[in-house]
């Protein structure tokens, strides 16, 4: 009842029933179709070892049966005996140790394949993902989603096959002992089944719960080491140790009742089964001692099978939560690279550029740089527009000036210019071409952005200058970072262009930050520049400084400016003056100061 109650709020997207599980492990399964060789391999291993395992008891009986109860000491067949049976555990043994080294190379050759494939569709997923997605949660999926469907091939599906393998051995030594007792221990494989499937149904409900709480946890963890100064600085520390402690304490229930789940349906009740077992094979062999004599031998070789038997299906059990855990974590990793997040009948943002590869070759180039919006308008949750009607026309090697209040557009608009969301109405065009017919490289190579929140990544100088593109050459590092006068303070380093940067170049002031982006903006050489308050983090003095290398940076290049500093923009060609998502008012510098509008009212508030 516990179970079901926790289960009802639970029910989002990502729930699924026991037939669609099945298609889950088999889509893992598919996974094992490269490797089938190495798995051939190591199931001929499994099944040697399995046939030395299940001999051994037959020995044992053949000594019981035929030379310690008629007395019968013929050393040389006790030395054959005894040594056949050390021969065997040894074989068995170094079988063993290699079927499980095939196998687990196998698993983690398959987990290797499904984490490049995971990472490779979250990095081709559309922003909007991001903006709905907490980085946290996108991170476990990753992490430790991965992890536990590696445990599926490294831990589950071994022991399965391998037990399964050895049950069928044992019943065929039980059948060749006792034809009339091995068929009346068969009745217990209908109820080890229902057994199993009982724990299926209930076990799936609680690890969906614990691993969406695993996720919120991360979350959790992710926003605040990533606002940790905010925090401190805010004194929240109270607030979100008592949030993170409430999501902590939500997953400890869940785990606690998968603990209860599992203390009642894994080894004890396969204990009682096993006990049940034990009574009747010794009925029966007492009923038959009753009109005749029975072996001993027969009797210590059944109960051996037996006991082998249910070791098995403990093992089995055991692994049975791993099994579970694995295909819900499958159910969320598939579902990531199915996009199950998007709406019916919505595409991934990326996928409406998408073409042929055979057709990228023909696909346009960006020559000119000339840039035109026609009534584009655009929203990002589909009900509130943020841009309406928005139309202008920026002619090769112009700047245009977006300004405005915050929330008004600015970004928004370079957003869409560098595709990074669709349009929902209207279309953009560079060099009278649409811009979706631009193949994803085209607009990465010959469109620039230095975006407001300077990023680095760990490396060094040189390599976040570079980006590892292959047509940047030492010497347009060199060249790019002198370009934008970011060679006098990396010059100042201890290693110079060697020198080590931290995750998101923690050690590097706002300013340095903000420079290497102009760097590695200007080593790719672009025809088209979007600085989207690119000097918002740079100091007076510093802003002056390379002031002179942005006007360089915009000779024979279109340029689109967001500013908030009006003195940054003054000389540019067209300024566009935004307000909730219209442009409001048009023209230069001049122009706008003579409407004396909102740009007139915004100028003499900076003064």
């Amino acid at each position: 009842m516990a179970i079901d109650t926790l289960s009802e709020p639970q029910k989002d997207h990502d729930v699924r029933s026991l037939v669609n599980q099945r298609s889950v492990l088999m889509r893992l399964l598919r996974y094992l179709r490269p490797h089938i060789k190495p798995l051939i391999y190591a199931f001929s291993i499994l099944l040697c070892a399995t046939a030395a395992d299940v001999a051994g008891p037959v020995l044992i009986r053949i000594f019981i049966d035929d030379f310690l109860a008629p007395r019968i000491f013929d050393i040389t067949a006790l030395i054959m005996l005894g040594g056949g049976y050390l021969g065997l555990v040894l074989l068995s043994a170094v079988l063993h140790y290699r079927q499980l080294v095939a196998f687990n190379q196998i698993a983690l050759k398959i987990i290797q394949t499904l984490r490049v494939e995971v990472f490779s569709k979250v990095q081709f997923l559309g922003l909007r993902f991001f903006d709905f997605t907490p980085g946290g949660a996108l991170v476990s999926r990753i992490t430790n989603d991965t992890e536990a469907i590696k445990e599926l091939y490294l831990g589950v599906l071994s022991t399965y096959v391998q037990n399964i393998v050895f049950l069928c051995g044992i019943f065929i030594a039980m059948f060749v002992l006792d034809v009339r007792l091995a068929t009346l221990c068969l009745i217990f494989l209908p109820l080890i089944l229902l057994l199993m499937q009982i724990y299926r149904i209930f076990s799936s409900r609680v690890y969906r719960v614990l691993r969406k709480q695993l996720s919120q946890l991360n979350a959790k963890l992710n926003e605040t080491l990533q606002g940790m100064n905010i925090v401190q600085a805010m004194n929240q520390e109270k607030r979100f140790r008592h949030e993170f402690s409430k999501i902590n304490e939500s997953y400890y229930q869940s785990a606690l009742l998968n603990i209860k789940l599992d203390s009642v349906l894994m080894r004890p009740a396969v204990d009682v089964l096993y006990t049940l077992a034990f009574i009747i094979v010794l009925s029966y062999f007492g009923l038959q001692s009753l009109t005749g004599p029975v072996e001993i031998g027969i009797i210590y070789a059944f109960i051996n099978y037996l006991d082998r038997f249910f070791e098995p299906v403990n093992m089995m059990m055991m692994r049975l939560s791993q099994l579970q855990q694995a295909i819900v974590a499958a159910e969320r990793v598939f579902g990531l690279m199915d996009d199950v997040h998007l709406a019916p009948g919505q595409k991934p943002d990326i996928a409406q550029y998408e073409k042929s590869p055979k057709t990228s070759e023909c696909r346009p180039k960006i020559e000119e740089g000339k840039i035109e919006f026609h009534n584009v308008s655009f929203s990002y949750d589909g009900v509130t527009e943020v841009l309406k009607n928005i139309t202008f026309t920026v002619e090769p090697g112009q700047t245009v000036a977006l300004v405005g209040h915050t929330g008004s557009g600015k970004s928004t608009i370079s957003n869409l210019l560098m595709r990074f969301y669709p349009l929902n109405q209207g279309e953009i065009r560079i060099d009278g071409i649409p811009l979706m017919d631009y193949s994803e490289e085209e607009i990465r190579l010959k469109i620039g952005l230095v975006a407001q929140d300077p990023f680095l990544f760990a490396g060094d100088v040189a390599q976040n200058i570079r980006l590892e593109r292959p047509e940047i050459t030492p010497e347009d590092v060199r060249a790019a970072a002198h370009f934008v006068q970011a060679d006098e303070f990396i010059g100042r380093l201890p290693l110079g262009y060697d020198e080590p940067v931290g995750e998101r170049g923690a050690t590097f002031s706002s300013g340095q930050r903000q420079l290497l982006c102009f760097a590695r903006t200007m080593a790719g050489n672009p025809k088209i520049l979007i600085l989207d308050e690119a000097t918002a983090n740079v100091d007076t003095e510093t802003e002056l400084g390379i002031q002179t290398a942005l006007n360089k940076m915009r000779l024979g290049r279109t340029t689109v400016a967001i500013a908030h500093r009006l003195s940054t923009i003054q000389d540019a060609d067209l300024i566009l003056v935004l307000h909730r998502g219209q442009i409001v008012e048009r023209g230069n510098h001049n122009e706008l100061l003579g409407l004396k509008g909102l740009y007139y009212k915004m100028f003499l508030l900076q003064q």
